[in-house]
């Protein structure tokens, strides 16, 4: 009994640490430049109640969300791993660029095999070239349901924001899925009967459900904030499988960087965030104390035909009285007006896609928009949804009792190795692993958002598109309505790459490009397909190594939407992929 106690103290005590603010100064961490930042982590289980409903949990450290990685530009970050679970884990560094450093990225049977049950790894990389808000997650089935936190990468020491500066930087705020079951038990679930999984029973702030959910009083993240200042929010998307809008009732948001990407600033009521997507925010406070309470909310903006949680998380912005203690807030907030924010209709496409087509690159000579113009490969990707036939004897729960749902790039619903592919592509024991022959382009073409074909079957493999060094790489990423139109948005591992242009119905290889963006398009790891639609992007494949591309809403994933790159060493010492570390997971 007193164990337990004081295992509850210190998840008490180490969940307000997370949430302080004053954590996230820059002020408390290394004065000197290009430092090494060291970190453990130790994977282990923590019971947790939310929404009334206690269970086990995995987590970093006995913390629900992890701990904060913070470093500056140019920081070499080396974290070792230590697993204490029955479950194999991985954790990827997700929008981390890993120059020559593939070996750390971590998706389980992508770069690296699982670390097993008592077994530790050192992930270690440098930050190059990126500042602003990443985030760091497992890899490894649907365990980041609850195993994420935040990357905080703060400017080089002395190097200004090229917007306004910040007086205060608050904590940051992650929007995540709270199930009341356990999520392995549901992805099992899923792929066993081939139905759609159950959805989450709330959507969080900081683990948090917040107010407009019942038994959850108690649980609602509060940002603290002084009247006339303005606040540098990072905003993160966890949630496994819903794009978010999110707003704050009565105040605007200046948005300046996304996924480490600085931006041309605009202003905003509302934006949206997928899974896997971060986004920076400037909060300017009210001049005087409000009497007023106000809410911060996100709810999903959904595309598919599929069931999700159409619910709405709630967190409080809490004023500091100027007359009030120091660092103490108002104890009559509950007496106030409760204001809430207006939030776009559940599939608001036209939001979207208008917020969307905003973002745009500073393109400025300290920070170019360094767009590729002489592209060497050009891909054509259909990705959406499809069928698998029930196995025999089985009634199944897809689209027919006798299919299962599954998912596709250019047809083919990846399979997973059990070797890691970036192992046997660099010690070239491919035979059995991977083959190199994934279609550039859909086999059999079709109407892709008109009437679907009569057969949805897909195709299946371990297939790779190889490429040279510096090659440069434009692709097409096409929404297909098989089983109904969808916004996907994927995540490129290994690269930023830049959003050239997007439309609505099939792509047109003939007038579509003339539309393109080459002077300053936004720079992203994560990016929506429209629903319905395509999205274009350009990269430069200078990194060499295995990179995983595949679906951010996890159901999409384990249904096969994905695929990976190959990128080949060049011919200079500094274009070569590395050994792997001594450490690295067997399998």
């Amino acid at each position: 009994m007193e164990t337990t106690k004081a295992a509850t103290l210190l998840f008490v005590l180490v969940t307000f640490l997370w949430f302080s603010p004053e954590l996230v100064l820059a002020k408390n961490h290394a004065a000197s430049s290009s430092v090494t930042r060291h970190y453990q982590f130790d994977i282990k289980l923590q019971k947790v109640t939310r929404l009334c409903h206690t269970k086990t949990i995995v987590t970093v450290n006995g913390q629900f969300p992890g701990p904060r990685i913070i470093a500056r530009e140019g920081d070499r970050v080396v974290v070792k791993v230590v697993n204490h679970i029955k479950d194999n884990i991985t954790i990827h560094w997700h929008g981390i660029r890993q120059l020559r450093s593939g070996w750390a990225d971590g998706p389980a049977y992508v770069t690296q095999c699982p670390i097993q049950t008592g077994q530790s790894y050192v992930y270690n990389f440098t930050i190059v070239g990126q500042r602003g808000t990443l985030w760091w997650h497992a890899h490894v089935s649907w365990l980041r349901s609850t195993l994420y936190g935040p990357i905080v990468i703060l400017p080089k020491r002395n190097v200004p924001y090229p917007f306004p500066k910040p007086d205060l930087e608050a904590v940051p705020i992650i929007f995540g899925e709270w199930f009341n079951t356990d999520t392995e038990a549901i992805v099992n679930q899923a792929m066993r009967t081939g139905g759609g999984p159950n959805v989450s029973d709330a959507y969080t702030f900081n683990g948090l459900p917040g107010p407009l959910y019942n038994c959850s009083a108690q649980d609602t993240f509060r940002l603290k904030v002084k009247p006339g200042k303005t606040y540098l929010l990072r905003l993160i998307n966890a949630a496994l499988n819903d794009e978010l809008f999110f707003s704050i009732a009565n105040h605007t948001l200046t948005i300046v960087d996304v996924d480490a990407s600085y931006i041309k600033p605009f202003t905003t009521e509302t934006l949206l965030i997928t899974p896997g997507q971060t986004t920076n925010v400037l909060l300017k406070t009210k001049p005087h104390f409000p009497n007023a309470t106000f809410l911060m909310e996100a709810r999903p903006y959904a595309t598919g035909l599929g069931t999700f949680d159409n619910t709405t998380t709630a967190a409080i912005l809490e004023y500091e009285h100027p007359t009030s203690k120091k660092n103490k807030t108002t104890s009559n907030t509950k007496s106030f007006p409760v204001f809430r924010p207006t939030l776009p209709k559940l599939n608001d496409t036209s939001f979207a896609t208008k917020f969307s087509n905003t973002l745009r690159s500073l393109a400025s000579t300290r920070f170019p928009a360094n767009v590729p113009k002489k592209i060497n490969r050009r891909f054509f990707f259909t990705v959406g949804l499809g069928t698998n036939p029930c196995p025999k004897n089985q009634v199944c729960q897809g689209p027919t009792n006798t299919t299962k749902f599954a998912a596709s790039v250019n047809n083919v619903s990846f399979t997973m190795p059990t070797t890691a592919l970036l192992q046997a592509h660099f010690f070239n024991q491919s035979k059995g692993v991977y083959t190199t022959d994934f279609p550039s382009k859909p086999v059999f073409p079709f109407n892709y958002t008109g009437t679907a074909p009569n057969n949805t079957l897909l195709s299946h493999g371990t297939k790779v598109v190889v490429l040279p060094h510096n090659t440069e790489v434009e692709l097409v990423m096409q929404d297909t309505s098989i089983l109904g139109a969808e916004n996907h948005p994927l995540h490129l591992h290994g690269f930023n790459f830049y959003i050239v242009g997007s439309g609505f119905g099939n792509f047109d290889s003939n007038k579509d490009p003339a539309k393109f963006n080459l002077v300053d398009p936004v720079e992203r790891n994560t990016v929506g397909v429209p629903a319905g639609g395509w999205v274009a992007i350009r990269f430069l494949a200078d990194n060499p190594g295995v990179w995983f591309m595949h679906c951010h809403l996890e159901v999409h994933t384990s249904w096969g939407l994905k695929m990976a790159w190959i990128v080949l060493d060049g011919k200079l010492p500094n274009q070569k992929l590395p050994p792997p570390p001594s450490d690295l997971p067997k399998c």
